[in-house]
């Protein structure tokens, strides 16, 4: 009935207004630059007026002005909003003490800061324990996140809506022991593993050569990730480096994507896109990177889901507290892995607590409540990342505690959106996928004291620093260099001659590495290589971190080199054997493929690979890799409701990202039933 639900309301505001009445002559009592009296003294019940007055005080602004000053501040950078909420929310806790009619109650500006985010807290979880209790008004709290609300436009349809929720980085292997160890339990009802039949079927997939989420994702939404060679490469038509979380990049790939599709994407039928790289082609979006450089307008609501969610100030406060607790325990678990010694390991300091508590907390936070929100005005297709696995498993390594404990709290953001859902006005179907998964292994800098960089330079007899000379593999490189230029071996104390072509530029993607000439307007054939660098292709491909590489050829179009002279042309290779061979099955399709593209690199390498340790060498400093060929990282997973059809038929494998895309897009419309729109009574409260 309405009037119940008026009265439970009413109750719920009186009790959260009476505990943080409370919490504030708590507070007074223990802060002593917090006072709520005058300073010859009052009598309780005057006192007592006063906390009451300035907690409904506060609590009002809170609603009101809070809403209006994030609005205000959405220009600001989301990394500095969240370290503005204290400040922020302690000076409308001092508006409030000014306003209090009793006159008596005033705080130090830095203890204002205290109280006004402990009251918010406490507040906040009053509200949320309350809510829990009652199915109408968990719902009713649920509804507020909603980033639009659909007055304007008809009732949603009858026929069930799709959300997709993308785990980055989390690997096939990694889902399957996460739920094996209980650290996943509501996956683990899904698969039928606690009670019950299952809801859902678990699927691996095979990524493509570029196994990142530039490729992958590009391919999932939009159907095309052609000529996206790995997640960073030098196109040298425009003399520029295309980088797939660069915001001027990934407006680019999505154009090309379009136009090569003619299609765009996978959500533009009342779709929303949510902390992707990629739109989708959905007509709300929020932290969508490929529109990040656009001037904002109503075709541009990258900000809108920060300003959902930062409204409130019970999330304001809740978020920047776990911020700063992500913050601390990413501090503290560095130092012990330091103190352990832990091997292999990588530098986590500077900015890198900040970056990974933002991915952590704010982004799963904010995308979460935008997910929930569109399910409650009934969206038809919902696609969002996060990307809080992938973040933490490059630097604590994929199987360790660290990300164990994000796996935990994934699987909780799972159930949250599980339970909205249930409140939302049309069925849903949850999927949940990865668009890659991540190989352990140290990295190839630490292996061999010297970088790919260092490597190529050294191959091709320019400089290198001082402490790469110093190593074995630069001693052999510098070798192999004079042995192919016929020069003696070089006496100590004799000077580098410059070298007047243009040096190579050599990018890192995980453990995939490109080197490109930039004064070669063309793609660089075998040939051309050897005539100008002679030692560098032998280099490369004879160094025992280096798996295999990928040239064109004038003589045969395209050829794989490996180890010991190992020369195998494309239209031979059949990955079975040669340097391909402790790749697994598709890596050959997977190699072949990627040199079609136009802006395939003029040498492409893949690292090392150890198939019984699963361990691959990355070029970047990543203790837990992706990018290449080589284990765990080439093998995400497709999680679907059994209510949908078979991703694929039996004994066939899913294939590439295009391919996931095609099976999404099976999905959707066999959702796509006829139109009719639910009556107000039918839809659900």
């Amino acid at each position: 009935m309405r009037w119940r639900r008026v009265v439970s309301q009413v109750g719920r505001s009186v009790t959260v207004w009476a505990v943080s009445t409370v919490t504030m002559l708590v507070l007074a009592g223990l802060l002593p630059d917090f006072q709520l009296q005058s300073p010859d003294g009052d009598s309780a019940t005057r006192i007592a007026m006063t906390a009451a007055l300035g907690a409904g005080a506060f609590g009002v602004l809170s609603a009101v002005v809070w809403p209006l000053l994030v609005r205000l501040l959405l220009l600001v950078p989301a990394l500095v909003l969240g370290l503005l909420v204290f400040f922020l929310n302690g000076s409308l806790l001092l508006v409030a003490l000014r306003i209090n009619p009793s006159g008596q109650s005033e705080a130090a500006p830095e203890t204002a800061v205290i109280v006004a985010a402990v009251m918010s807290a406490v507040a906040s979880a009053t509200g949320g324990a309350l809510a829990v209790r009652d199915d109408d008004a968990y719902g009713h709290r649920l509804s507020r996140l909603a980033i639009r609300r659909r007055r304007s436009q008809p009732p949603c349809p009858a026929t069930p809506g799709t959300v997709f929720l993308q785990l980055d980085g989390v690997g096939h292997d990694v889902l399957t022991a996460a739920v094996a160890k209980g650290l996943m339990p509501t996956v683990a009802g899904w698969l039928g593993r606690v009670h019950g039949e299952p809801t859902h079927r678990l699927t691996p997939w095979r990524t493509d050569w570029s196994s990142q989420t530039g490729a992958s994702q590009l391919g999932i939404l939009h159907g095309s990730n052609f000529d996206v060679p790995a997640f960073r490469w030098y196109e040298k038509e425009h003399r520029e480096v295309m980088v797939c979380n660069r915001p001027t990049s990934a407006a680019e790939l999505q154009r090309r994507a379009i136009e090569r599709t003619a299609d765009g994407g996978l959500l533009t039928l009342d779709g929303a896109s949510r902390g992707n790289l990629f739109s989708g082609g959905a007509d709300e979006q929020a932290l969508v990177l490929s529109i990040a450089t656009r001037r904002r307008g109503r075709e541009n609501r990258s900000r809108a889901g920060y300003f959902a969610y930062f409204a409130d100030p019970a999330n304001a406060v809740r978020t920047a507290l776990s911020f700063f607790a992500e913050v601390a325990r990413e501090i503290g678990q560095s130092t012990a892995a330091r103190l352990r010694r832990q091997r292999p390991r990588v530098g986590r300091g500077g900015l890198y607590p900040f970056v990974r508590a933002f991915a952590t907390v704010v982004e799963r936070d904010v995308v979460v409540a935008a997910v929930m929100g569109d399910l409650l005005v009934g969206r038809s297709a919902v696609y969002a990342d996060l990307v809080a696995y992938d973040e933490v498993a490059h630097h604590s390594g994929p199987h360790s505690r660290d990300t164990e404990k994000v796996l935990q709290r994934l699987d909780r953001a799972l159930a949250l959106i599980e339970k909205a859902a249930e409140h939302a006005p049309r069925e849903y179907r949850i999927v949940v996928l990865s668009d890659h998964g991540q190989s352990p292994g140290e990295t190839f800098h630490t292996r061999y004291g010297l970088s790919l960089g260092d490597l190529v330079r050294a191959g091709c007899g320019l400089h290198v620093p001082r402490r790469a000379e110093r190593t074995h593999s630069g001693t052999e490189a510098r070798a192999a260099v004079r042995a192919a230029l016929r020069r003696p071996v070089e006496e100590s104390g004799e000077k580098h001659r410059p070298t007047r072509r243009s040096e190579p530029v050599v990018l890192a993607s995980g453990n995939l590495g490109l080197v490109s000439f930039p004064d070669v307007p063309h793609r660089m054939t075998k040939e051309e290589i050897d005539a100008r660098h002679p030692a560098l292709l032998p280099t490369l491909a004879n160094h025992p971190g280096v798996g295999f590489l990928l040239v064109r050829s004038a003589e045969h179009g395209g050829v794989v080199l490996g180890a010991y002279g190992a020369e195998i042309p494309l239209n031979r290779l059949d990955g079975s054997a040669g340097p391909l061979g402790v790749f697994g099955p598709g890596a050959a399709d997977a190699v072949r493929r990627t040199h079609s593209f136009p802006h395939t690199a003029d040498i492409m390498v893949n690292s090392w690979y150890d198939p019984e340790s699963g361990e691959v060498l990355a070029f970047e400093e990543q203790i837990g890799s992706h990018g290449g060929l080589g284990g765990a990282q080439g093998r995400p997973f497709l999680l679907s409701p059994v209510c949908v059809s078979e991703p694929v038929g039996e004994g066939q494998e899913l294939v590439g990202a295009e391919a996931v895309h095609g099976v999404l897009r099976r999905w959707l419309m066999e959702a796509d039933g006829p139109q009719v729109p639910l009556e107000e009574g039918e839809r659900a409260a």
